[in-house]
């Protein structure tokens, strides 16, 4: 396998933090250049990555800064982009979208630019794998599910911006012919994920005794994926999948967020018990709903079983368990 010299953008978020810690050590002959604006809602896994593994570097950067990302293209003759970078929380693009608008269509773009720049396109070898979401399909009724051939229908300022990052890149393949891939996957759920998202949300309330807040009825319905197989369906697509295609990476785990703070009450009524009632499920309260709420994601994960031969290899049962205790430990410290 030859060498590569991999720019990894996002590797201090959620999905890239647990991308870097997985395919790093797998590929030492690989190096990772991972960049990160380190906002927010990044982590501080980068620290132990630098001291854990030889093959990687990293550098706190913006991805929307053309003249930096293209001076790490010639300083570490980068070979391929593997782009999680993106602003993620629907909420906060509804409240605020310009930084969405910024971050994920035109960081997008100037990534593809230094590609365009650096790479001879008639080399395949070098890849561009842009990871998105399937809330680009916008929403589904009680039936059916998302697949590569779905029609486009983003209903917030988040996934219009990511949207439109995937436009972007198909259009590269299309016009320049960079060797793209790109992948939309559902909800992903683990550790390293970001106070703010549900199951954060949830654990964290449950064991501070606070009231856990589920909008509107509760009946809106999401496909979680363990963030660790998520990871192994990157792996594959990044040297396996086929330039030019999508690939949809689904869990095949659908729960409304009703049942799912349920079962994660379930699990730290077991794990954490509460001292202040009988169940954490006492501390479920419904707030008012987001605007423009999808009601159900749900992916056919069938393209990349059959073609690239994965599977998710974590039931929810066993993912949310080790979710839970990983939490857990952060918020009792």
């Amino acid at each position: 396998m030859s060498s590569k010299s991999i720019l990894i953008t996002g590797g201090a978020g959620f999905i890239g933090s647990n991308f870097i810690n997985k395919f790093t050590p797998k590929y030492a002959d690989y190096t990772i250049v991972c960049i990160d604006l380190l906002t927010y809602a990044s982590n501080e896994s980068y620290k132990s990555f630098k001291s854990q593994f030889k093959n990687f570097e990293f550098y706190e950067e913006d991805v929307r800064n053309f003249d930096a990302i293209d001076q790490l293209f010639v300083k570490h003759n980068i070979s391929d982009v593997i782009h999680f970078a993106a602003e993620s929380h629907v909420d906060n693009s509804i409240s605020s979208p310009d930084n969405f608008i910024s971050t994920n269509i035109n960081g997008t773009f100037q990534l593809l630019k230094s590609c365009l720049k650096n790479w001879d396109l008639k080399d395949k070898a070098h890849r561009f794998v842009h990871v998105s979401t399937d809330e680009v399909y916008g929403s589904l009724g009680d039936n059916g599910f998302f697949t590569e051939d779905s029609k486009y229908a983003p209903n917030s300022p988040y996934s219009a911006s990511k949207a439109a990052s995937d436009f972007l890149v198909r259009s590269y393949h299309h016009t320049y012919g960079l060797n793209t891939v790109i992948t939309n996957c559902s909800n992903n759920y683990g550790p390293f994920q970001y106070d703010e998202k549900l199951i954060p949300t949830i654990i964290r309330n449950a064991i501070n005794n606070n009231p856990i807040p589920i909008y509107g009825n509760g009946q809106n319905i999401r496909d979680w994926l363990f963030v660790e197989d998520h990871c192994d369906a990157l792996d594959l697509v990044f040297h396996s999948g086929v330039s030019g295609e999508t690939y949809l990476i689904g869990g095949n785990n659908e729960k409304n967020n009703l049942n799912l703070a349920l079962f994660i009450c379930e699990i730290l009524d077991k794990k954490h018990p509460s001292t202040n009632q009988n169940s954490y499920k006492e501390l479920i309260s419904f707030v008012e709903d987001r605007k423009g709420h999808d009601y159900r994601y749900a992916i056919d994960s069938s393209k990349i079983k059959n073609e690239l031969k994965w599977s998710p290899k974590v039931s929810l049962e066993e993912g949310m368990l080790n979710t839970v205790n990983w939490y857990i430990n952060k918020y009792r410290k």
